[in-house]
C-alpha cells in the first residue's frame, strides 16, 4: 500500500509533467495556428470536429465552448462518420481532425472519403509526419513528449495539450468576433450563469420597501425606520427631497458607543453624506461585487438624482448566483 506521501508525489509529478507541457505548448505556436484560426472567424457554416478514443470527449468539450463563444460546432466520431455519420458535413463546414498519432485506422479511412467533398480540413495532430498532418490543409502541431501515464500509454499529457488549444482556439475567436458578455449571457440564460449575466438590480429592488427619513429627523425615528423597513439602513433626503446621505444599523451603533445622551441628535448628525450607489440597469452581479469590496451590505437604487429604494446583499445571495 502507498503511503501518503507516495501518493502526493505521484500527483505532484503529473501535474508538473503536464503544466511543463502545456507552456512548452504556448512557446511553440505557429502561423498554421494563426491561419487556423482566421480560416475558421471566416465560416460559414460550421466547425465540425472529429476524433477517436479519448478525443471523443475532448473534442465534445471543444465544441460545447465554441458554441458557447459563438461559433457554431458539432462532435462527430470518426467512426461512426465512415458508417453513415459523413452526411453530417455541409458543404461550407469546415472539418478539424483530431488525433495524437495522426494514423489511426479511422481517421486513415475518413480522410480519403471527405477529401472528393472539398472542405478545409484542419488537423490537431502530434506527429508532424503522419498521414493526417501531410493531407490536412492546415496542420497545428501539438508536441507531446511523454504522457503522464508510467508507462507513455494512457493519454493523459495529451488529452491536456488538445484540450487547452481548442480553449485558445475558442478565446481567439471569440477575440475576432468581439463576443460581448452580453452576447454570452444570450446563450446562457439559465442556471446561476445566468442569473449572473442577465438579472439586475431592477429585477431585485422593488420587492423591498423604500426607507427614508427627512435629515431633521430625530434618532428615534431613524431607529423606527431601519427597524420597520429591515434593511439595516435608510436614505436620508434634504428639504428638496434629494438624497443627501445615509444611516446604517452599524452607524446606530457607533452611535451608542460615543453618545450616552443621543436622544437629541438628527438625523444629519450622524450620516453618512456619500452613499455607495446603484442603479436599476446594473447587473446584480455587479452590485454585489460593490458591496463585497467596499465591505457592505445594501446599496441605494438611484436613478439619476431619483432615489428608487434599496438592494441587501441577501437579495443577491437568494437568487443562488454565487
Amino acid at each position: 500500500m502507498k503511503l501518503a506521501r507516495d501518493i502526493s508525489e505521484s500527483a505532484r509529478k503529473t501535474i508538473l509533467l503536464e503544466a511543463k507541457s502545456i507552456e512548452k505548448l504556448a512557446n511553440q505556436l505557429d502561423d498554421n495556428f494563426i491561419k487556423a484560426v482566421e480560416f475558421i472567424s471566416r465560416i460559414k457554416g460550421r466547425l465540425v470536429i472529429t476524433g477517436v478514443g479519448k478525443n471523443v470527449q475532448i473534442g465534445k468539450k471543444i465544441v460545447a465552448t465554441l458554441n458557447s463563444t459563438g461559433t457554431p460546432s458539432l462532435f462527430m466520431h470518426a467512426a461512426d462518420a465512415i458508417h453513415g455519420d459523413l452526411g453530417i458535413l455541409q458543404p461550407e463546414d469546415i472539418l478539424l481532425i483530431m488525433s495524437k498519432s495522426g494514423a489511426s485506422s479511422e481517421i486513415n479511412t475518413l480522410i480519403p472519403l471527405v477529401r472528393p467533398m472539398k472542405n478545409t480540413v484542419i488537423a490537431f495532430v502530434s506527429d508532424p509526419e503522419s498521414y493526417l498532418a501531410k493531407q490536412a490543409n492546415i496542420s497545428v502541431i501539438i508536441p507531446v513528449e511523454k504522457e503522464a501515464c508510467p508507462y507513455n500509454l494512457a493519454p493523459t499529457t495529451s488529452t491536456t495539450a488538445f484540450l487547452v488549444m481548442g480553449d485558445a482556439l475558442a478565446i481567439c475567436l471569440l477575440d475576432m468576433k468581439g463576443f460581448s458578455s452580453g452576447d454570452f449571457a444570450k446563450l446562457h440564460p439559465g442556471g446561476s450563469l445566468g442569473k449572473k449575466l442577465k438579472l439586475l438590480v431592477a429585477d431585485l429592488y422593488p420587492a423591498n420597501e423604500k426607507p427614508e427619513v427627512p435629515q431633521t429627523s430625530m434618532i428615534s425615528e431613524v431607529i423606527v425606520e431601519i427597524s420597520s423597513k429591515r434593511l439595516g439602513a435608510t436614505a436620508v433626503t434634504d428639504e428638496n427631497n434629494r438624497v443627501c446621505g445615509i444611516i446604517t444599523d452599524g452607524d446606530l451603533r457607533r452611535m451608542m458607543e460615543k453618545k450616552h445622551d443621543f436622544h437629541t441628535l438628527e438625523a444629519r448628525d450622524i450620516m453618512a453624506p456619500d452613499p455607495w450607489i446603484t442603479a436599476p440597469g446594473v447587473s446584480a452581479f455587479s452590485a454585489l461585487q460593490t458591496m463585497q469590496k467596499n465591505n457592505i451590505t445594501q446599496l441605494l437604487v438611484m436613478d439619476n438624482s431619483e432615489y428608487l429604494g434599496v438592494i441587501h446583499i441577501h437579495d443577491i445571495l437568494r437568487e443562488g448566483i454565487v
